[in-house]
């Protein structure tokens, strides 16, 4: 008895289903067209990646087996004994080198383009305190724009920038690493040279033999560094993929999104069917309640 209850109710069901169908119809059709028209007004953001790996600087141990006793004239030069990829990191994810970047490429009317006249490209602010200025790019970037990801497990970095235009974010991309491997670049050549103009006064203001070996060693090592710096333009990172222009925007998902709206508006007809009919039997007992009361 209890299948054939289990039976007739889904047949009712099916029924009201059925009967409801145009209901279901125009509701689901209308979700389904809505989300269309919604993810195709929606502006496209591309995501473009750029994969690094840091180069590593000597560690601490190398250098204090070639510096021997020497630690404490490095210490005198403000020579640094250890690198590491922390501070590699702390270079690429530094307010600094956006604030450079937004800068050098002219970038405030770019990511605020609705504040700015982007087809003259030029700023025409209208009162200065609404006006954007480089502090609210440099968060901006950061938030929506700029991640920096760095594996622990193989020691490589990715950066990835996002922005609404393909080729834009995956030159954006590029040109960042290319700024921070110049940025960082820039600071140790000119680091190692004050180290080599240190040394070498020193080294003519001694007399003491063995001191000469020891601060020509340490020199050495310095115009290593120096030479490095001069010849490497990827000097603190080594680009293995460089970014280029994505084909699809990682958001909105419009087939995703259309495919949930259809879901959702298919649910909710037949929600809206089941209860158009608990609304007409309430009306239904309603009345014959009332036609007895009257009799």
């Amino acid at each position: 008895m209890r299948e054939d209850d289990e039976v007739l109710d889904l047949m009712a069901l099916s029924s009201k289903i059925w009967q409801g169908k145009w209901l279901i119809v125009a509701v689901t059709a209308a979700f389904t067209l809505s989300s269309a028209v919604l993810v195709l007004i929606l502006t496209s953001w591309y995501r473009a990646d750029v994969l690094l790996a840091p180069v590593r600087a000597t560690s601490a141990d190398d250098l204090a087996d070639k510096l021997g006793g020497l630690a404490g004239i490095a210490s005198l030069a403000a020579i640094n004994v250890g690198g590491s990829t922390s501070e590699l990191l702390a270079v690429l994810e530094s307010r600094d080198l956006v604030r450079e970047f937004i800068e050098q490429q002219n970038l405030l009317p770019v990511l605020f383009a609705r504040k700015s006249d982007a087809k003259l490209a030029r700023w025409t602010p209208t009162d200065p305190k609404d006006s954007p200025d480089v502090r609210d790019g440099v968060k901006y970037f950061i938030d929506k724009v700029r991640t920096v990801t760095d594996d622990k497990k193989n020691g490589l970095v990715t950066l990835t920038i996002e922005w609404t235009d393909a080729k834009t974010a995956a030159d954006w991309a590029n040109l960042f690493v290319d700024r921070a491997n110049e940025r960082i670049r820039a600071r140790a050549l000119k680091e190692a040279q004050t180290h080599v103009d240190f040394l070498q006064h020193e080294l003519t203001t001694t007399s003491v033999v063995t001191l000469e070996q020891s601060i020509g060693r340490l020199l050495d090592i310095e115009l290593q560094k120096l030479m490095l710096a001069r010849e490497n333009e990827e000097f603190a990172f080594r680009v293995i993929d460089r970014a280029e222009v994505p084909k699809w925007p990682v958001w909105p998902k419009r087939v995703l999104v259309v495919a949930l709206a259809t879901l959702f508006g298919g649910v909710l007809s037949i929600y809206l069917v089941f209860l158009r009919d608990a609304i007409r039997r309430r009306r239904s007992g309603a009345a014959s309640l009332s036609l007895r009361n009257h009799d």
